[in-house]
């Protein structure tokens, strides 16, 4: 008789994982918005549109005012550089004019000062050194015509940036009948635009009233410096003919030296 064999029971087949559930799909993402929240919404965007536009107006104005600002500062500032030493016929603040200067025998002093103890104005002749021959030919100019000169009531002046003893040196020598100013920081000299750059100064002549009407102001030669006043002084009429004389032939005989420095 044959005898059978059981077969083994086969394993039982793994169970495979539950798939999740999805969630169910929502007919619509959201729900309309109401009337009310669109119009609510609306407003608000409108509101922060208008924000914007105001503040960007606002900035705008603000420029607008700085740069006007800064334009007319940029404006007053060029003009001022631009407009330069006062011109003849211009009308000068005495005051505040010119700075502090010294006179050759250490008085400290300023042109408003000195147009106030005048009779009726001064006279700076500016030179470039003391004791050079072309400075001192003009020195002389006016020395010799001082008389002349003087007389419409104009005080005389010889101005550079000269210490106080080179400048006493030289009228001493010379026996100069006016005083001698010195200016070493040049703001006199630079006041009425005969400063050489970069420290030297430039020959020539500057005439103010004791109204602060500038009569003369430029630059030129010994004699040339010289011829300026005496035509001023001249014009006035109230110089004898004998005095312009002595005037005209001092000018004459330093003519030829004045030439070389010129």
């Amino acid at each position: 008789m044959v005898e059978l064999r059981k077969r083994k029971t086969p394993p039982p087949a793994p169970v495979r994982p539950a798939k999740k559930a999805s969630a169910p799909k929502s007919k619509k993402a959201a729900k309309d918005k109401t009337v009310v929240e669109q119009a609510t919404e609306a407003v608000t965007e409108a509101a922060g549109v208008v924000a914007d536009v105001v503040t960007d107006a606002v900035e705008a104005a603000k420029e607008a005012v700085a740069d006007a600002t800064n334009g007319d500062s940029k404006t007053a500032t060029a003009g001022a550089s631009t407009s330069g030493p006062p011109k003849v016929g211009d009308t000068i603040d005495l005051a505040s004019f010119g700075g502090e200067v010294e006179t050759h025998d250490g008085q400290k002093t300023t042109l408003a000062k000195l147009v106030e103890e005048s009779k009726s104005g001064v006279v700076l002749f500016t030179y470039p050194k003391a004791s050079t021959p072309g400075c001192t030919t003009q020195v002389c100019l006016f020395r010799d015509s001082y008389a002349p000169l003087t007389a419409t009531g104009f005080s005389i002046f010889g101005l550079s940036n000269d210490s106080p003893k080179a400048n006493t040196t030289f009228k001493t020598k010379q026996n100069l009948p006016y005083s001698l100013l010195c200016d070493p920081s040049q703001t006199l000299i630079s006041a009425i635009g005969l400063k050489k750059a970069p420290k030297g100064t430039t020959r020539g002549v500057f005439v103010v009233n004791k109204e602060g009407k500038v009569l003369a102001s430029e630059p030129g030669s010994p004699a040339g410096t010289h011829k300026v006043v005496q035509d001023l002084v001249a014009s006035s009429g109230d110089v004898k003919e004998d005095d312009t004389k002595v005037a005209e032939t001092a000018a004459e005989v330093a003519d030829t030296a004045a030439k070389v420095d010129g």
